[in-house]
């Protein structure tokens, strides 16, 4: 066990970071527990902001990850609107960015997560201009959305996406007109590819979202500090009163850059380095959630996943990595989204050119089907929509890096289970 005079520090007070002090205490750990929150919300979950707190069917307190009362109960120190900016790797100590104070620490997790990216063009700083990230920015949409919905307003979305899409999903159901600018030639392109983005594409036709392929954001036009318009490279102006920018998110790693620490290049995702145990190049600090770039030996690779699942096993992972218990972070990635009465989880990984077919079960058309991204018979992912109970199947088909028969994957008929080796 370890020693209870010990101090373990968590930095980030998201999903991974609050998981993680949760897990400390649930394993015994009984020395100190330092958990460092830049913003003034106690930790709260994500997937509310753009789905259900957004869309008005959750209470805000719905999204916090505990009760506040239960740190205290919990002798977790959580510092809130607090932020590290630095740390000092010899001295084992973290540095707060507001009055210099030192923290030392025997263990360290940096749960810092990722920031929205943004539009760089001119017009970016009209009062119309906003992100999705932070609970802040989601009670800020939900007025706006309102607004738009009762005055027949228009929202301009930069990016179709995960955060995009659903975010024109409750602009739609609000009332509001929106039209969506995509640089691909169709929604969510990179994870999906473009025979499944058409699905997306469709079901927000049918509810009247305009897209906009092939095309990106060059200026937001505005007059006394309120948008008016987006135009885009192709030389279309697009009326708007408000635009939100969800063109994708770029991890925090400027603390571990500046201490040192071993980093994924930018162009190939950005992301702190860790080992199957979420441990950094440094063998006291460790990494989860959207920061941490893992390696993932079944798709013989590294990645770094920006979904609520990745937050919600990786912060309890790196905690019992941290108090020495054998880890091994291997998670197939998952996600989910709601967009009117789509339902959807997704499981794997298949970026456009690692597949070579993609076999359907059920019918696309109804929307309720599954889709397998496959690689030489091998299932690399599984997508149900409107399907459920089927992630557990899915997974062990993935795991299993077996070839199967894709007449019998296809046949609704053939139990999912029967075909895992």
């Amino acid at each position: 066990m370890v020693d209870a005079d010990q101090t373990f520090v968590i930095v980030g007070g998201g999903l991974a970071g609050a998981k993680a002090a949760e897990t400390l205490r649930a394993e015994g750990f009984t020395g100190r527990v330092i958990l460092i929150c830049d913003e003034r919300d106690h930790p709260y979950e994500r997937p509310p902001l753009s789905k259900g707190y957004l869309l008005g069917r959750e209470e805000r307190d719905s999204v916090f990850v505990q009760e506040p009362a239960w740190y205290a109960q919990n002798d977790i120190e959580l510092h809130l609107g607090q932020t590290v900016d630095r740390i000092d790797r010899v001295a084992k100590t973290v540095r707060f960015g507001d009055d210099g104070t030192l923290v030392h620490y025997d263990k360290l997790l940096l749960a810092t997560g990722a920031e929205p990216r943004r539009l760089d063009i001119p017009g970016t700083d009209l009062a119309g201009v906003h992100h999705l990230r932070r609970l802040a920015h989601a009670e800020r949409l939900k007025g706006v959305l309102t607004a738009l919905g009762r005055d027949n307003g228009h929202i301009v979305i930069a990016g179709a996406g995960w955060i995009g899409l659903e975010v024109a999903a409750a602009a739609r159901q609000y009332g509001a007109e929106v039209t969506v600018i995509e640089h691909n030639p169709t929604p969510l392109h990179n994870v999906l590819g473009p025979e499944l983005g058409n699905v997306f594409a469709e079901l927000h036709r049918e509810h009247g979202v305009r897209f906009h392929f092939g095309a990106r954001l060059t200026e937001i036009v505005g007059q006394d500090g309120m948008v008016l318009a987006a135009r885009t490279d192709d030389g279309e102006e697009h009326p708007a009163h408000d635009v939100l920018a969800a063109i994708g998110a770029a991890p925090r790693t400027g603390l571990a850059e500046a201490a040192g620490l071993e980093l994924v290049d930018r162009a190939h995702g950005g992301g702190v380095v860790v080992d199957a145990r979420l441990r950094t190049s440094d063998p006291d600090i460790f990494a989860a959630g959207d920061v941490a770039a893992f390696p993932l030996a079944l798709f013989d690779t590294r990645l770094r996943v920006e979904h609520w699942a990745n937050a919600l096993n990786g912060g309890p992972a790196a905690a019992r990595s941290m108090l020495g218990q054998d880890v091994t972070y291997e998670r197939v990635p998952y996600f989910f989204t709601d967009q009117y009465d789509l339902g959807m989880e997704y499981s794997g990984w298949a970026p456009p050119g690692t597949y070579d077919q993609v076999v359907i079960r059920g019918d696309a058309g109804k929307r309720e089907f599954i889709a397998f991204w496959v690689k030489q018979g091998r299932v690399l992912a599984g997508m149900n929509v409107n399907v459920w109970d089927v992630t557990e199947p899915i997974q062990n088909l993935i795991r299993s890096a077996a070839p199967v028969d894709t007449e019998a994957l296809a046949d609704p008929h053939v139990p999912l289970d029967s075909l895992v080796h």
